[in-house]
């Protein structure tokens, strides 16, 4: 639509202004901000009831449209209205039919109709307000008549005369409710950029962005930013942005912490801030898991430059999340700043500085606040806080503190002890081993009338069970299902664990039968523990019928359960089945680990199928799997085994120069165990001294097998060097040691040199002297 002409630029920026919000409901949509209420009109001398608009509107209601023209008594009654009465005229009209046909009758009428008959600009005024409640008259008769509305638009837009500021609105909220953005922008595009105030550009930036048109609301919103701006946003500009925007996704796209914070700091640069309530939620969404707290620290600090105030649930924000990121001393200063500001903490405030505190266990400065609170600030902790701090301490093992403070609770009137409480200290206990208090505790709290909840149930029963006392969990787990108390899914996932770990499988399996009977659901762990559980006790057949209720459930076998049925089924050397377990890994798209491969390589080795072992080696380096010490360790300990000890060398030698796997304790014994028990006494000293080289430690079973291989020899030289070794490095002998030595030195009359060996002194240099008693040692 073409704007009118230059003559009238000024008149219609006047025009533009907004008028006041009808006394009907028709306008709630028309602008994001009501417009404010100009100067109340003067009353005519007249009574109400013979005032002009209903002297007027009775004329127009009983006489035909077509006998509007030569009614002598209706253009006087006009010609004293402002545009403001005609606005209020046209909303009494009985239709929208009727209101259209008086605007036509007014836009024919070929003299302005003012007082003074020269006045165009309020005759232009007039037009625009009875426009207006033609729109609303439209909308009132049918809501959903949008298409109505545009047709009645694209009518009139050709028309020397301006839009008002609230029908500008309600075109653009009602064509944007209705998804007809073509049509939004070309009613914002009549308007011209001259005119597009922020009520204009907040009703066509809003319905953008509720239907997720992010790219092309900013782009409407951007204009009140720029630098030759003829209007600039207001506060609710930044409201519908936030409001829309913060937390939401539409088709992949997001609007970044960056962008957001961006357009918060230009708009409060042109004087428009958020509310309270989006500054919370702005800060909230900025200082979220994941999200930057220190662009929300900066932006916060900037809105406190333009002087804007921002209320403690903000400011509560911003602290959790510099909680989260343990800025302790971030916190401490803001908290100050929060005093200096005048923005008074509430005890949303302290409990999250209790709660972070407590969460990593700082739980003395924690304390602190908590005095602080009652003592100089005088808010008082509400029964959330007392908890929080209860269960920092009960974590830290502090549990009686935790009870000294419970019954500080009783003091207060509004914070007693309730569940949670006691489910605190009853956590801290049994984490303790403390059971038996943990016992008395729950017994109190039953005594003051507080019901136990399946809290209360799982961490008694886990604390039993973590202790080795399973049956007493069992027998109290059934004490409570006699009182009407139902366990859930971590209960008998606690209990069947513990089980497992115990080797009571037939028990564990009843319960997991008895967790069907109870409708509740095992979870991936329970079903991952249960078959770890059949896997070491060797009941294969029983694995995999849990692993197929695990798949009906929905879940799937990881990696590490993969790898329990294939060491279980290798244990029971049906190769066959972990051949099996590899083609189903393979079909589920799990690939073989480190574990899987080693598992693999020590079975072919036990048996001595050495060739198939190094097959499964060079796939496993395919795979781009490195071998580790265990791999090596499996193959050397095998190469030992089968008497094939030149093999095993020859692979220790490859591992140390091909590879970057350095040997550890398990394959240095064996090496030099085998090579002692292979009369190759002086190769084992040359595998202990390359250890030391390597800073490998040797412990009592290196020392034994060279201790036998020096009494084979009878080397009794070298095992006093030894022996002497063994006491520097703190190594203490075992009964192995004992008996070697016992029946080599009693025989060579050096019983006094293992005595002062056992008493940790050295013995090499000593005086040989022969023990009359053994029962001295």
């Amino acid at each position: 639509m073409k704007l009118p002409t230059t003559t009238h630029q000024n008149l219609l920026r006047d025009l533009l202004k907004p008028l006041p919000p009808p006394s009907t409901t028709v306008l709630r949509h028309s602008s994001t901000t009501p417009p404010p209420t100009p100067p109340p009109e003067q009353p005519p001398q007249t009574s109400q009831i013979g005032s002009p608009i209903t002297q007027i509107t009775t004329i127009l209601k009983t006489t035909p449209t077509t006998h509007w023209p030569s009614n002598t008594t209706l253009q006087p009654l006009l010609s004293s209205l402002t545009p403001h009465s005609f606005l209020k005229l046209t909303r009494h009209l009985p239709s929208s039919k009727t209101s259209l046909d008086f605007f036509n009758y007014l836009k024919k009428s070929t003299q302005p109709l003012t007082d003074t008959n020269t006045d165009k600009s309020q005759h232009l005024e007039s037009l625009s307000s009875i426009f207006q409640a033609v729109l609303e008259h439209i909308q009132r008769e049918n809501p959903n008549n949008v298409k109505g509305l545009y047709e009645v638009f694209t009518s009139y837009k050709d028309e020397s005369f301006p839009l008002s500021i609230n029908s500008i609105t309600l075109l653009l909220r009602s064509l944007g409710k209705a998804r007809m953005f073509e049509e939004c922008f070309e009613v914002f595009d009549y308007v011209g950029k001259e005119f597009r105030n922020a009520h204009v550009v907040n009703s066509l930036g809003e319905s953008l962005l509720r239907v997720g048109r992010v790219d092309d609301a900013f782009k409407v919103f951007d204009e009140l930013l720029e630098p030759d701006a003829l209007f600039r946003p207001n506060n609710a500009t930044l409201d519908i942005v936030l409001e829309n925007v913060l937390g939401r996704y539409w088709s992949g796209r997001r609007v970044g912490d960056e962008e957001i914070v961006g357009f918060v700091s230009r708009s409060a640069e042109n004087g428009a801030f958020p509310s309270s309530w989006s500054a919370s939620k702005l800060f909230s969404s900025l200082c979220r898991r994941g999200g930057d707290v220190g662009k929300a620290w900066e932006l916060l600090h900037e809105l406190f430059e333009f002087g804007v105030v921002i209320e403690t649930h903000g400011c509560n924000a911003l602290l959790a999340g510099l909680g989260r990121e343990r800025e302790y001393k971030k916190m401490t200063s803001f908290m100050k700043e929060m005093e200096e500001r005048g923005i008074k903490p509430d005890v949303v405030t302290f409990g999250i500085l209790v709660n972070h505190l407590c969460k990593f266990r700082r739980v003395d400065e924690a304390l602190e606040v908590l005095e602080k609170m009652k003592d100089e600030v005088s808010v008082e902790p509400d029964v959330i806080i007392y908890n929080t701090m209860i269960d920092g301490l009960c974590k830290v093992g502090r549990h009686e503190e935790g009870l000294a403070l419970m019954e500080q609770m009783r003091l207060h009137p509004n914070c007693a002890p309730n569940t949670v409480t006691y489910n605190c200290v009853i956590d801290g206990l049994c984490k303790a081993g403390e059971i038996e208090k943990a016992r008395q505790t729950f017994d109190t709290m039953n005594e003051e009338g507080l019901n136990p909840n399946v809290i209360t149930l799982n961490t008694l029963i886990d604390g039993m069970c973590r202790t080795g006392r399973v049956n007493s969990g069992m027998v109290f787990y059934n004490d409570m299902l006699g009182k009407g108390m139902k366990g859930n899914a971590i209960t008998y996932s606690i209990l069947i664990t513990a089980y497992c770990n115990a080797a009571n499988i037939d028990k564990a399996m009843q319960l997991f039968d008895e967790m069907s009977e109870n409708q509740c659901s095992p979870d991936a762990i329970l079903y991952y523990s249960l078959i770890n559980g059949l896997c070491h006790a060797g009941r294969m057949d029983d694995a995999s019928l849990v692993m197929s209720k695990m798949r009906q459930a929905g879940f799937h076998l990881d990696i590490v359960s993969y790898n329990v049925m294939i060491g279980g089924f290798c244990r029971r050397n049906k190769l066959d089945k972990a051949y099996e377990m590899l083609h189903d890994m393979e079909e589920a798209g799990v690939k073989p680990d480190r574990v899987t491969y080693n598992t693999l390589i020590s079975f072919f080795s036990d048996k001595g199928d050495f060739v198939t072992a190094k097959k499964v080696m060079k796939n496993m380096t395919s795979d781009g799997i490195v071998p580790s010490v265990v791999t090596y360790g499996a193959l050397i300990h095998a190469f030992c085994q089968a008497d094939k000890l030149n093999q095993a060398v020859k692979l220790f030698w490859n591992m140390c120069s091909a590879t970057k796997v350095s040997p550890n304790t398990v394959i240095y014994n064996t090496l030099i165990n085998t090579l002692c028990k292979s009369d190759r006494v002086e190769d084992a000293l040359f595998f202990m001294d390359h250890m030391k080289e390597k800073k490998v430690k040797p412990n009592t079973t290196t020392f034994n097998a060279l201790l036998k291989g020096f009494q084979e020899k009878q080397w009794l030289d070298k095992a006093l060097h030894l022996m002497d070794e063994m006491v520097e490095q703190s190594c203490s002998p075992d009964y192995i040691t004992m008996e070697i030595l016992t029946e080599w030195f009693s025989s060579v009359g050096e019983i006094d040199k293992l005595r002062k060996f056992i008493q940790g002194y050295e013995v090499h240099d000593s005086t040989s002297q022969t023990a009359s008693k053994l029962c001295d040692i």
